[in-house]
């Protein structure tokens, strides 16, 4: 998808996918439920995303995405989930702030950095130890605030 959509209507893309997969039959009110907005918003953008070929719904019927519509959504849920992983597994961010940080960051990320986050986090889960050494030492200095003592050492030169 060549980011021509707004941020809304990824989140309502978003949506329907994921209610998709969930409940196989999907109604406006489940969508306003999953975004917190009312009906009528969610309405005016399901109109939209059906004019732009996303969406196939008819006035008080089931929404459905197009194969256009499921391919935009699948790259949306992967921008969002490669985020989410590095937020949580790499930044020790909270699951619950990862995930709302991770659903502003994907509409914005360019896709060269996605791509370097997204090879950053493979060859993190391919590499030879359960935790990299400097990822073990940034644990310990996000937890404790204070650079582990290989670090303090480093940083006054008399390390190599």
């Amino acid at each position: 998808m060549a980011r021509e959509h707004t941020a809304s209507m990824e989140d309502y893309l978003e949506a329907v996918a994921i209610l998709s997969r969930e409940e196989k039959r999907v109604r406006v009110n489940q969508i306003s439920r999953a975004l917190g907005v009312k009906m009528p918003s969610v309405c005016a953008a399901l109109r939209k995303l059906s004019e732009d070929g996303l969406v196939d719904h008819e006035r008080y019927g089931y929404v459905k995405l197009t194969p256009r519509g499921d391919k935009a959504a699948r790259e949306i849920f992967h921008r969002h989930e490669v985020l989410r992983h590095f937020l949580i597994d790499v930044l020790n961010i909270d699951p619950e702030v990862a995930r709302e940080d991770a659903c502003r960051m994907e509409h914005s990320i360019s896709p060269v950095s996605l791509e370097r986050i997204a090879k950053f986090l493979e060859f993190a889960e391919v590499w030879p130890e359960d935790e990299p050494f400097w990822l073990k030492n940034y644990s310990y200095y996000v937890e404790h605030g204070r650079l582990p003592e290989v670090c303090r050492m480093k940083a006054s030169g008399n390390a190599r």
